[in-house]
């Protein structure tokens, strides 16, 4: 994994998390919204700093699934972003994990537009940005293609067969507002039990945190 090549990089240095950190600016010319280039009456529904060289050269597809396939490296390793946003890598250790997080592409980046950004990122010190961009990217596009998110959050990881039946069962409700759902499952435990499903600005929160909040509430009002 990538996180035991990167590791003996790092020494004992202490990892801070900042992926809230945004370009310089003498690279917001390097971004513009992937919505955009596919209708220009389109305005990005989030800013985004990086990858208009997709949009210029038609490399959309190929950009979106480099930056997929790099999304789901944070998934797996879960302290990359730490190593990413540690201040004692040098331009050599940088060098090493950009062309690791290269291989995880797959060679799906066929312009090397991803190629190049990775490098820009790392000759300013702004790889620890990367999660983000991978996430406001995969924004982007499925506003482009009329795509809209259907966030399930449990406490536990769901069957496949269970999201597709929540799927199934808003694509046929109101919320869905006849547009294509992508199903973005979440785990997050403190949830302690059911579930929590966000779609557009809706939130429909089934947590058993939630009935025990309320619960809580009115036990507390009462007394």
């Amino acid at each position: 994994m990538l996180l035991r090549q990167a590791r003996p990089l790092l020494g004992r240095a202490a990892v801070r998390q900042n992926a809230q950190q945004t370009l310089p600016a003498n690279l917001r010319g390097y971004a513009q919204a992937a919505a955009a280039a596919t209708t220009q009456d389109t305005k990005p529904p989030v800013a985004l700093f990086g990858l208009d060289a997709a949009a210029k050269t038609s490399s959309l597809d190929s950009t979106s699934k480099s930056l997929a396939a790099l999304a789901e490296v944070f998934k797996k390793d879960t302290k990359l972003s730490g190593i990413l946003t540690a201040p004692t890598l040098s331009p050599g250790d940088k060098s090493q994990i950009v062309q690791e997080l290269q291989r995880h592409m797959g060679g799906v980046d066929k312009g090397e537009t991803v190629k190049n950004f990775l490098k820009t990122l790392a000759d300013n010190n702004r790889l620890g940005i990367l999660q983000g961009v991978c996430e406001k990217f995969a924004t982007l596009m499925g506003a482009a293609r009329g795509e809209m998110d259907l966030t399930v959050t449990s406490a536990a990881k769901l069957e496949n067969k269970t999201l597709q039946r929540l799927e199934t069962a808003v694509a046929k409700s109101e919320y869905s507002q006849g547009k294509k759902l992508k199903v973005v499952p979440k785990v997050n435990p403190d949830i302690m039990g059911g579930l929590v499903v966000e779609i557009g600005d809706r939130t429909i929160d089934l947590s058993v945190s939630a009935k025990i909040a309320k619960m809580n509430k009115l036990l507390t009002d009462t007394l």
